[in-house]
């Protein structure tokens, strides 16, 4: 599994950091967890296939992870139409006014996209990646992502709630995680020390963190060893 950062930015973009955007290799098939930016450009840019695209997981939808699907279902919908990706969005409305947009700037023009609305539990499964949707209290819906492929398992805390990590997804605490991708937009990155320390982790990235606490990101990396924590900047890629 090889997961690239394309957007490590927080609620808007900074000098060379995009909005989230996380995708996820598995062989020949490419995944999206959150879609803050559209990827396309990107896709091309590394000769990927849009068709490799299996599926979109959105943890919430914020415009700052979910701002970027709306290009990328248009140029779906009217130009890579071999391409037929799963796009999982927690919310109804959100799908429905998706539903409404791309025929209006297509000239009425949609074809059956497939959208749908996730809840709690294994959300998606297609043999190859297996996605597990973690309730979290950062918004009224919103969730982590637990990711098992290859036999890794590699959790998205997605945005945790304001103040403290206080919803960081229990499952942490009991199973042995490859690599947690997690955020420090809502809160100083020291806040995770605590809960880092019981859990069984084999490598943490930041990212999704605000300029506000950029002070503390050094001495974070430092404090948590021998655990190996790093800050991803846009284009980071880990092979896991």
């Amino acid at each position: 599994m090889r997961i690239t950062i394309l957007g490590s930015s927080h609620g808007v973009p900074e000098p060379h950091r995009r909005c989230s955007c996380a995708m996820i290799q598995v062989g020949d098939r490419y995944y999206f967890v959150d879609m803050g930016m559209n990827p396309i450009d990107d896709l091309r840019t590394r000769q990927i296939p849009v068709e490799a695209v299996k599926g979109v997981f959105i943890t919430h939808t914020h415009g700052d992870h979910v701002n970027g699907l709306v290009g990328f279902a248009d140029l779906v919908n009217w130009y890579f139409k071999a391409a037929d990706p799963v796009m999982l969005l927690p919310e109804q409305d959100v799908i429905d006014l998706l539903k409404q947009w791309i025929p209006t700037v297509n000239h009425g023009s949609i074809r059956d996209l497939r959208f749908a609305c996730y809840k709690e539990g294994v959300i998606y499964d297609d043999g190859v990646l297996k996605v597990t949707a973690i309730r979290t209290q950062h918004i009224a819906v919103s969730y982590a992502f637990l990711l098992e492929a290859e036999g890794r398992k590699v959790l998205f805390t997605g945005d945790l709630h304001h103040g403290s990590p206080t919803d960081f997804p229990e499952i942490a605490y009991s199973t042995y995680l490859d690599m947690v991708f997690c955020e420090s937009a809502h809160f100083p990155v020291t806040e995770y020390k605590p809960i880092f320390a019981k859990c069984d982790i084999g490598k943490v990235c930041v990212q999704h963190y605000a300029p506000r606490f950029d002070s503390l990101l050094r001495g974070f990396i430092e404090d948590m060893k021998p655990l190996a924590v790093v800050i991803a900047n846009d284009g980071a890629e880990f092979d896991i």
